[in-house]
């Protein structure tokens, strides 16, 4: 009887719906596991076979721990909001939601039937109403607060309010603005509602903010860097351009250092610690100002220019300042004379994003604005140039040049012919490059002359603080994130404007839903679509805040909503945020290292910090799957049979090099181990129906290689394609036993044949080639349990350390041993199906039943308990070894004595005939190894 795995899964598939078998409640009596994907942006193209690798993967583990006897959260939503929507919405006119509907049917059909353990009861949608409202409410929380650096943790704004007025804001260590005036109590309560409101502007969490952001025309909107590619939009390939905008920042860099010492408490690679380490980047240092040198300037220039340093112990080899070209001091510090070259540099580096410009470290550019700056150490005048390597966004926009002991100053002052000045008697061949050695004693260095590193930066510090012009500082890479889109299609900011500035609606009008309007363009006066919504204002009187939210607003905290998806009071109860807590496996792709996952951590210590969520990081454990990259294939056409009027002729990879062809690719789902198939290729291209094909051994073999999988290249592959051929459970063991979770590794139908094989063979252990039921209520043997038990013990030492491709190989061994034993023992083949259950589920949950289990409690049952003892050998077979050479073999219990088995031995029939009636000279016991008999 063949196992029908087509019929067998849609009935278990329908069964699990039917009966909610995953539904979870909150269960005191259970340990609790909280297992996460990253949930996906659901795509118009749906899943390939490279998406559900890291789903399979947390799937096993969900199903695992239930089996351990975990009370298991395991949900699904979908990240919907966000621009591929829109983009169609802008070409068709069909509204966004309708779009993302259908391909939300479509991801969810395709994970159901690969057999997900999901709690489909708790699925939530990014752009629901019912969801983001709670972003939105989020959102307001950080507007409504500030962070205090005494406190260490973010305050209520009303807090600050009653401070500022008994006090002002004397005393007050906050994260605010670093153009926040000193004001007394007196000040502040004769202040106007206006003013009091742009001083708290500089100290919420959110705020309205201008800064220069990647704004993409093309698709009417700012990307982040990790959007854009050479120059363009990664989306639709559109020019970027560097603008600065008015646009809503959170303060993210308020808890920095809270994002840096939390990746000590978490189990993440240390690669993806590394990155954010980098990213937040904390550098501890002096900032310096450098006077002005007021001869040059125009009127209005600043009188200082500040300069953040890890290295102030260099100054006296400072040849140049650079500022950034978008610097709002450029316009004063540049002269009459270089005016033309300015503004010409300007409109070049607008045209270049951060990434280039971070990036670039081969091409010097720059531009002498002809001011200088006044080196407070010397005392001599400093040129100021303008370099596409300084950012606004970065420190104080403003950097001193050491080419010394910087090799990007270096070749800066190389290019420009700047002097290029030894600081330090260790330093090297300078005039060939940069040594930033902080070996060696000073030279050409004033005050600290003959001095060492440490006591030169402690005396250089000293000196900066006593004058007022620098202290010792720490600093940080990481910049506050821009928090708006120009686009439509993302949630609403639920805040007004009233006489230029910014103001929440109430919590009960929550929450603010996207208005209806005509066309999803910005407006012809360049508003953002919504500002083509009528009368769209709050309490008919004031503007709404026409941007939208980022895509990862909605995925900051969506963890949360899991827990409690129902609730219309709060984003989720207390008591179910207390019962979850963190997320205890999260598994996503590493190309969220920074962004989704930085963003995420930020939200998770706020809602801390307001006593809502009891643990500082919201995911103890991450696991970022590799890449399933796609395996191309290619036809060769023969470029002789291109033409008008010609039918296309291609030839086997074989016999290509008897030929000039060009390769092309093929649709690798009509190619079977690189085997093509003629006639649906045919079918395939209407320019390909009359092909004549040159074969080789009557078949047209295909070339291959790996590449990413992409449509254009027609190597995806569809999991329903797979699901439909060999059914989800042989997908499922195939995709975990390519190769290790976390590595890269091409995607091979060829392979599969081997999963579905073994799928069969699991099934013949309960039916023999007629068809008959052949398990029984027999006792097991040593044999069996010896098998079974080296099973359990590797199947849960492996999924403990999520190495899920060996699992595969342990339970492909297990299943070919006992069937080499003819094993049909119901004792054995029931603990068996368990283990194999979390990968594959449809097969376990029909075998379950039909050993006698009640449909659908396979998914509860309990992980089989290793027995240690099953594995020891009774007995212990010994080479019997006389004079050299193996004359037999006799068997003695394993806890036999020495003694005992030199009797046995010597009494044996064998070594009897070779002692001829002799005594030997001697006898060897090496325990469990070997009997040596000497004549």
């Amino acid at each position: 009887m063949e196992y029908n795995f087509k019929e067998t899964e849609q009935k278990w598939r329908q069964f699990w719906e039917e009966n909610q078998t995953y539904k979870t409640e909150v269960n005191h009596d259970k340990p609790k596991y909280y297992v996460l994907d990253m949930f996906p942006y659901p795509s118009g193209a749906g899943l390939h076979v490279g998406h559900p690798l890291g789903y399979i993967a947390s799937d096993i583990i969900a199903r695992y721990k239930r089996l351990k006897g975990f009370n298991v959260l395991h949900p699904m939503g979908f990240d919907s909001f966000g621009l591929p929507a829109e983009q169609y919405a802008i070409q068709t006119g069909q509204h966004p939601a309708i779009t993302t509907e259908e391909n939300i049917a479509t991801y969810i059909r395709q994970l159901k039937q690969i057999g997900f353990s999901y709690d489909w009861s708790r699925e939530v949608r990014t752009s629901d109403a019912k969801y983001y409202k709670w972003t939105q409410w989020i959102f307001m929380q950080l507007f409504k607060h500030y962070y205090d650096k005494d406190a260490n943790k973010a305050l209520s704004i009303a807090s600050l309010v009653e401070r500022f007025a008994v006090s002002g804001n004397k005393g007050i260590n906050a994260v605010c603005d670093e153009d926040t005036s000193n004001f007394t109590a007196e000040e502040w309560n004769n202040m106007s509602e206006q003013e009091q409101q742009t001083i708290l502007l500089k100290y919420r969490l959110t705020y309205p903010d201008e800064s220069v952001v990647n704004w993409c025309p093309g698709l009417g909107t700012v990307l982040a860097n990790d959007e854009i590619k050479d120059g363009v939009s990664e989306r639709g390939g559109y020019p970027v351009e560097q603008k600065k905008m008015k646009q809503w920042a959170m303060r993210i860099t308020a808890y920095a250092d809270r994002l840096i010492d939390g990746l000590n408490e978490v189990d993440w690679s240390d690669a993806l610690k590394e990155q954010q380490r980098n990213w937040i980047g904390r550098s501890t240092g002096a900032s310096v100002k450098f006077k002005v040198d007021a001869s040059t300037v125009q009127e209005n220039a600043p009188a200082f220019i500040e300069v953040f340093t890890t290295r102030v112990d260099t100054i006296y080899g400072v040849s140049f300042m650079v500022i950034a070209p978008e610097h709002e001091y450029v316009p004063f510090l540049t002269t009459p004379a270089q005016k033309e070259t300015v503004d010409e540099y300007v409109k070049w580096v607008a045209s270049r994003t951060e990434l280039d410009r971070m990036s670039e470290v081969k091409k010097v550019t720059g531009a002498f604005t002809g001011s200088y700056v006044i080196n407070p150490f010397t005392e001599e005048r400093v040129p100021i140039f303008l370099a596409d390597y300084v950012l606004a966004g970065y420190g104080t926009g403003a950097v001193m040049g050491v080419p010394s002991g910087d090799q990007r100053d270096w070749n800066f002052a190389t290019h420009f012919e700047l002097p290029i000045i030894p600081i330090l008697d260790a330093q090297k061949n300078i005039e060939e490059q940069a040594d930033n050695t902080k070996e060696g004693k000073y030279i050409n260095s004033g005050i600290i002359n003959g001095m060492g590193y440490k006591e030169a930066t402690a005396t250089l510090t000293k000196w900066l603080e006593e004058r007022g012009i620098g202290k010792g500082k720490i600093q940080y890479r990481l910049r506050n994130a821009v928090f708006s889109r120009q686009r439509y299609w993302g949630e609403p900011v639920p805040a007004y404007f009233k006489d230029g500035l910014p103001y929440l609606i109430e919590e009960s009008d929550l929450p603010l839903e996207l208005p209806v309007i005509d066309k999803y363009l910005p407006t012809e006066t360049g508003e953002p679509p919504l500002g083509r919504a009528e009368g769209w204002k709050y309490k008919g009187e004031y503007e709404y805040e026409l941007s939208t939210m980022p895509g990862w607003a909605g995925s900051s905290w969506y963890w949360y909503r899991y827990m409690d998806a129902q609730n219309e009071q709060e984003f989720a109860s207390q008591e179910a945020i207390n019962y979850w807590k963190a997320v205890d496996l999260y598994m996503g792709g590493s190309e969220h290292a920074t962004g989704h996952l930085l963003y995420s951590r930020f939200w998770n210590k706020f809602l801390k910090d307001l006593g809502l969520v009891p643990e500082e990081e919201f995911a103890k454990k991450l696991i970022n799957q590799g890449m399933i990259q796609g395996r191309s294939n290619f036809v060769y056409r023969v470029k002789s049979s291109v033409g008008e009027g010609k039918n296309p002729v291609f030839v086997s990879y074989g016999l290509k090099e008897q030929y000039e062809t060009t390769p092309i690719h093929t649709d690798v789902n009509i190619v079977s181990n690189e085997v093509l198939d003629i006639q649906a290729f045919k079918k395939w291209r209407a320019d390909f129906e009359n092909a004549e094909f040159i074969l080789e051994d009557g078949k047209y073999i295909c070339g291959v290689e790996v590449e990413k999988m992409s449509k254009s290249k027609y190597n995806v592959v569809n999991p329903d394609v797979l699901v439909d051929k060999v059914g989800a459970d042989t997908l499922r063991l195939y995709e975990m036993f390519l190769g290790p979770l976390e590595q890269a590794k091409p995607w091979n139908t060829n392979g599969i044949d081997g999963s579905f094989r073994f799928i069969k063979k699991v099934w013949r252990l309960f039916y023999d080639d007629l068809g008959n039921y052949k398990v029984k209520d027999e006792a097991p043997t040593p044999a069996e349990l010896k098998v079974l038990h080296t099973c359990i013990k590797k199947v849960e030492e492996d999924l403990e350390r999520y190495s899920f491709n060996t699992v595969v190989s342990t339970l492909m061994i297990c299943v070919n041993d006992l069937g080499s034993l003819k094993c049909t023992s119901k004792a054995i083949l029931q603990e068996l199906v368990i283990l194999m259950s979390p990968y594959t589920p449809h097969i376990a949950e029909e075998l379950w039943v039909l050993l006698g289990n009640e449909a659908g409690t396979i998914s509860y049952a309990t992980f089989p308990k290793f027995n240690a003892s099953l594995l020891v050998e009774a007995n212990f077979d010994y080479p019997i070894s006389i004079n050299g050479k193996v004359r037999a073999n006799i068997s003695f219990p394993t806890d036999a004595i020495p003694a005992d088995i030199e009797a046995g031995v010597l009494a044996h029939e064998v070594v009897q005939k070779w002692l001829d009636g002799k005594a030997p000279k001697k006898v060897i016991v090496v325990p469990k190894r070997i009997v040596n008999v000497v004549l």
